[in-house]
């Protein structure tokens, strides 16, 4: 297979290199290297084809199938990333190992045997190598579940079987072993070959057991189900197992009462059928016949028949039982009084037995003689014995001795006579309908048994009893503080006993008669009863309105056979204050005790005042509330109240205020709180004028409301604004005033007047006397003069005053000041005149 594939598959790497290594040249010399695998595989499982141990930088997988020379590709990666051909879904699930060229095949079928051939190439840049994988896979198929076939699961002992272990597929070759399982468990080989028929000749009860063939491949192996070989004999000679197991001169014995089990067993398959003969009578059917509690009739032989119904042949065995028996238990030993309870009267039984038992009291008693009875097989000893000296002999031991032929040792038994521990115990109880009133009276504890009676006023009585007396009256019939007497007598004692019960109406108690409490706070009244013999029906409370008292919100009720207690809660002296009546009745009479109750209101709380009252917005939707209390202590809380004056629209007052008429409804919001002074009350309606007050509160003591107030509009502190306007004005006066000074400086030129009237002439030295030929020239420099020596212009012409001496006072005329004579020897003055031209800032 190696030399077809490798021309084409080179051709058509060859190919493939052509397209991605154009300037790549082969090495014509190299050697391509070939490499076989063989990897066995397992339907529907996985397995993995190797590439290389390194990923190829080039790769081709493909398929050759067997007895074809067709090379096919499955899958190929000519590194552009892995592409799958559609043969690659006929072989499985085919994908490829990450970082390698490895293919995995997921779900293996048997269509995926043959050869796979891995075309890698490594180096394609440097010096390119070839190598072909070739992967001999082959599909193994695993066995299936063998299941066995016998000739004949019941054959009789002697005769002759085959097994067959078949299967439906496997890959072979295929080994078969055959196991065998017995009744108890043991697994063994029974044979071994390469073909799947096994003979038995021969067959015996050995061959019995569980039988399954075991079919193996170099896959797997299957072990079949197991079935049942049956082997047919039978039935051998009987044997008899006898339990509990006693041998005397005639075969078996048992005791009386006992329970004797006779087993039969007798090999045979199928199970033997067994049945059971007592004196040549059948009994039973089964392999084990069961005798509870055997008695002496049970005596007699017993015959086993065991037989196999499929075989028909039958096997039989005999054997003797003889039942010996004692009398049941050890004997029994009581005391009983005799005589009117003065004397003791010892009784010892014991019933059974055969032959009968013997019995005698030991202690060295003053016995006024023995008396042995035998009445249905029960053996009675009955002595008398009376009290010496006419003393009682408390906690005396007495004790009885039995022996019997079948019993080793001797039985006893024992009794004991004492007087009841305590006094006798008188109580009186009614029953539920209340129909009658019965007297109980009680001596427990005593052996024998105390007798007691009752005896009462007008005949009320009754006879004697053992232990408890109880005397029955009816309802209202019993004689109240006339004693009832209950008599108890016991043989140990020469006097009786006795205990009263007198009847009496109850009586009740309370811990105050004037209970007083503050208002809000819960009162609990109590009612007891004092102890006496006769019980009282149900204590019943009535409040101060004479109704029965339940357990509600209101009232709670605790109560007991022997008291009742009420609680009042939250009180309120309106409500709650008054006469509280407890009662309760017997068989005898009735009675009731009265409780008062006072509920005092908490004391008056001290004045509150609003100090405060105004809107905190102009929104007016809520309303800030401030107030003070005269006092330190004395309140609880507070009540805050407001109400509203509504709104008649279109209608004002002469002082612009809305008419409207006040609410006579106060709405309420409580400061529980009594530290709070301050609240701010909300959602409120800005159209509607309220009144506001409040009212302290201690518990539930109301103070007197304070002055109602209407809220004043929110005030606002116009200070800081004036004084920021004020700063602000100074300082824009300021930056004013200066702004003028320098436009008043750097034009005094142009406004002499001004200048000399904020500076004043000692002030300004920019101004001198134009007269002089220099100051012309100055000012012509400065270009406050335009025209001189008489230009004119078309700006009227005004004259320029000078600034004013403090020597000497400035002219009143609008006519410019004449100048000062100059002196003598100067030039006569040039008159001069000056146009000024008046322009703007």
């Amino acid at each position: 297979m190696v030399a077809p594939l490798t021309g084409p598959a080179l051709l058509l790497v060859l190919s493939f290199l052509c397209d991605f290594v154009s300037a790549q040249k082969i090495d014509v010399k190299g050697e391509v290297v070939y490499q076989d695998a063989r990897v066995f595989g397992v339907v529907n499982k996985a397995v993995i084809l190797e590439c290389g141990p390194t990923v190829p930088d080039m790769y081709i997988w493909s398929f050759t199938r067997p007895g074809t020379e067709v090379i096919k590709a499955v899958v190929y990666d000519l590194g552009k990333g892995p592409r799958f051909q559609k043969l690659a879904q006929a072989l499985g699930q085919v994908s490829l190992i990450s970082k390698s060229a490895a293919v995995s095949i997921e779900k293996l079928p048997v269509a995926a045997q043959g050869l796979f051939t891995c075309q890698a190439i490594y180096d394609i840049e440097q010096d390119p190598k070839i190598y072909y994988y070739y992967v001999h896979l082959t599909v193994q198929v695993p066995v299936t579940k063998p299941y066995l076939l016998v000739s004949d699961v019941s054959p009789v002992e002697g005769a002759t079987l085959w097994m067959r272990c078949n299967l439906d597929n496997g890959t072979g070759p295929i080994r078969y072993v055959w196991q065998h399982e017995t009744r108890v468990g043991n697994t063994s080989t029974f044979a071994h070959s390469n073909t799947s028929v096994v003979n038995v000749t021969d067959v015996n009860r050995n061959h019995t057991g569980w039988y399954r063939c075991l079919a193996q491949n170099p896959v797997n192996s299957e072990l079949s189900d197991r079935i049942w070989l049956d082997i047919i004999f039978g039935p051998d000679v009987p044997q008899i197992d006898v339990t509990p197991y006693t041998v005397n001169e005639r075969g078996y014995s048992a005791l009386e009462r006992e329970t004797v089990s006779l087993l039969c067993q007798a090999q045979s398959n199928p199970p033997s059928q067994y049945v059971w003969f007592y004196n040549n009578s059948q009994v039973y059917s089964g392999p084990q016949f069961t005798i509870t509690k055997i008695l002496r009739m049970h005596t007699g032989d017993y015959a086993c028949l065991a037989q196999n119904t499929y075989l028909n042949t039958r096997s039989k065995k005999t054997i003797s039982l003889t039942v010996y028996y004692p009398p049941d238990g050890p004997p029994v030993c009581s005391v009983e009084p005799a005589l009117n309870h003065t004397s003791l009267k010892l009784l010892c039984s014991w019933s059974g037995g055969f032959p009968s038992a013997s019995l005698r009291w030991d202690g060295g008693l003053n016995l006024e003689g023995q008396q042995v009875q035998t009445r249905q097989q029960t053996l009675t000893n009955t002595a008398l014995l009376r009290p010496s000296g006419g003393t009682a002999t408390n906690s005396s031991s007495f004790m009885c001795l039995g022996s019997h032929p079948a019993l080793a040792q001797s039985q006893q038994c024992s009794t004991r006579s004492h007087i009841p521990p305590a006094d006798p115990v008188c109580y009186a109880f009614v029953t539920n309908s209340r129909e009658y009133l019965m007297l109980s009276c009680s001596w427990d504890g005593g052996a024998p048994k105390a007798l007691v009676w009752w005896e009462g006023p007008g005949g009320q009585g009754k006879a004697g009893q053992e232990n408890s007396n109880i005397l029955v009256l009816r309802y209202g019939t019993a004689r109240s503080g006339n004693p009832y007497t209950c008599h108890a007598k016991h043989p140990l004692l020469v006097e009786t006993k006795t205990c009263r019960l007198t009847l009496e109406a109850p009586v009740l108690l309370t811990q105050r008669r004037v209970v007083s409490a503050l208002e809000g706070s819960d009162v609990q009244l109590t009612c007891s009863l004092r102890e006496n013999y006769l019980p009282a029906s149900e204590i019943t409370w009535f409040n101060n309105q004479g109704v029965n008292v339940k357990d509600t919100s209101k009232y709670q009720l605790r109560r007991t056979s022997a008291w009742a207690n009420l609680t009042v809660r939250d009180t309120d002296e309106a409500q709650d204050s008054g006469e509280y009546r407890c009662s309760t009745s017997n068989a005898v009479g009735g009675t009731e005790i009265n409780v008062t109750l006072v509920i005092k209101r908490h004391p008056m709380p001290p004045n509150a005042t609003l100090v405060n009252v105004m809107y905190n917005s102009r929104q007016r939707n809520e309303v800030d509330l401030e107030w003070v209390v005269e006092g330190t202590a004395g309140w609880t809380g507070f009540i805050l109240e407001h109400r509203w004056v509504s709104e008649r629209p279109g209608r004002r007052t002469a002082g612009n205020v809305a008419e409207g008429r006040i609410s006579n409804t106060w709405y309420h919001n409580a400061i529980k709180d009594p530290d709070v002074r301050f609240h701010t009350v909300g959602s409120l309606t800005p159209t509607v004028t309220y009144q506001f007050r409040v009212t302290p509160v201690n518990h539930r003591t109301l103070g007197h409301p304070s002055e109602a107030r209407t809220p004043a509009e929110p005030r606002y502190n116009s200070y800081p604004a004036v004084i920021g306007a004020a700063i602000g004005g100074m300082l824009f006066a300021a930056i004013a005033t200066v702004l003028l000074l320098i436009y008043i400086i750097r034009n005094r030129n142009n406004n002499p007047r001004l200048h000399d009237m904020l500076f004043g002439l000692q002030h300004s030295q920019s101004r001198e006397n134009i007269n002089f030929p220099e100051d012309e020239v100055v000012s012509g420099a400065e270009g406050g003069i335009e025209d001189i020596a008489g230009a004119s212009t078309s700006a009227p012409a005004l004259a320029l005053p000078r600034a004013a001496s403090p020597l000497t006072t400035p002219a009143q005329s609008a006519t410019p000041p004449t100048a000062p004579p100059l002196p003598p020897g100067d030039d006569e003055p040039v008159s001069v005149t000056i146009t000024v031209k008046a322009t703007g800032p």
